[in-house]
């Protein structure tokens, strides 16, 4: 078979080059085409939906938010999995959607969802949907520092000084630049009044 291929292409050169040269075109062609990412997106569809209860315990949090949630979220089009994760005054649930379904569309089913299942929430309960992201999750993280710090251990107010400079200055900056999703803030202490009534 290959003696016959290599005979042929012999016998034919002008044909074996011209159809060299469109194989040549279509690889350049694809080539220009191709997409090309650092670290490419492979995460599949997924929603989340994160709900605040302050003051209940991660038992509470899942008997009275998670789980009326998950029901809720039984049946929808394309679901392929559920995950939740109970906290101290925290409750996160994760959809999984089949890669065929549109992110913007499952968001929407969600949605809908949520809108229904919100009477039924305790008082002072608002479940939302987390941010439009990737699996590729925190890419970039910083601190706040100073010149003068070196190598010294800060002290409580300095550090609640670095929390404020980054809650009321720094984060609501940073939203206006394109990608990005969400800014987590973590450390430091954040400020608190604490008023005692004389009653």
């Amino acid at each position: 078979m290959i003696d016959a291929l290599i005979r042929f292409s012999l016998q034919q050169r002008l044909l074996t080059a011209v159809l060299a040269l469109v194989a040549l075109a279509f690889g350049l062609h694809a080539v220009q085409n191709l997409s090309v990412d650092a670290f490419p997106d492979v995460t599949n569809v997924q929603v989340q939906i994160a709900t605040e209860a302050p003051g209940r315990s991660p038992e509470e949090v899942e008997r009275l938010i998670t789980v009326p949630l998950e029901i809720a979220m039984t049946g929808l089009p394309g679901l392929e999995e559920q995950r939740s994760l109970n906290k101290n005054g925290l409750s996160l649930i994760t959809l999984v959607f089949t890669d065929a379904t549109d992110v913007y569309f499952a968001r929407q089913l969600v949605m809908e969802r949520l809108s229904e299942v919100r009477q039924k929430m305790p008082a002072g309960v608002t479940p939302v949907l987390g941010p439009l992201s990737t699996g590729l999750g925190e890419v970039y993280q910083y601190t706040l520092e100073r010149a003068d710090d070196g190598q010294r251990e800060l002290t409580q107010h300095e550090l609640m000084e670095r929390r404020i400079a980054q809650d009321w200055v720094v984060r609501p900056l940073l939203p206006g630049i394109s990608g990005v999703a969400e800014i987590n803030s973590q450390g430091g202490y954040v400020k608190q009044f604490e008023v005692l009534a004389q009653p």
